[in-house]
C-alpha cells in the first residue's frame, strides 16, 4: 500500500495480488483515474464507508492510467468501476458513482 486519502488505500499492479486477493475479509476496489469527475464525486462517499464498514470490508483504489496489468486483467473500460473481490475471486462488479445510501444498499450482501 502506498498512500491513505480519506481512509482508503492505494493499491498498485505490484501489490494488487497481496493487498486485495489474499485479504481475509472482502475488498471493494474503486478502478479510478486521476481526470475522473464522478471518481473525485465518489471519494468522500468511499471514505465514509470505509470507516463505518472497517470490520466488515476494506476499500482500496487503483489508478487505471499507472497500473494496466490490474485494469486489463479484470476487463476495465470505465472509471470509476467498483469491484468487490471475496476469497480472492471478483463477486460483484458496479459502474458509476452514487450515493451512498444506494452503494450501502448494493453491497448488502456483500456485508452480510
Amino acid at each position: 500500500m502506498t498512500t491513505y486519502s480519506e481512509g482508503v488505500a492505494e493499491v498498485t499492479d505490484a501489490d494488487f495480488a497481496t493487498e486485495v486477493l489474499a485479504a481475509e475479509l472482502p475488498v471493494l476496489v474503486k478502478f479510478t483515474a486521476e481526470w475522473c469527475g464522478p471518481c473525485r464525486q465518489l471519494k468522500p462517499v468511499l471514505g465514509a464507508i470505509a470507516a463505518e464498514e472497517a470490520a466488515r470490508l476494506r476499500i482500496v483504489e487503483i489508478d487505471v492510467d499507472r497500473n494496466p496489468e490490474t485494469t486489463l486483467k479484470y476487463g476495465i473500460l470505465g472509471t470509476p468501476t467498483l469491484m468487490v473481490f471475496h476469497s480472492g475471486e471478483p463477486v460483484k462488479s458496479l459502474i458509476g458513482a452514487r450515493p451512498k445510501r444506494r452503494l450501502l444498499q448494493e453491497l448488502e450482501d456483500v456485508l452480510a
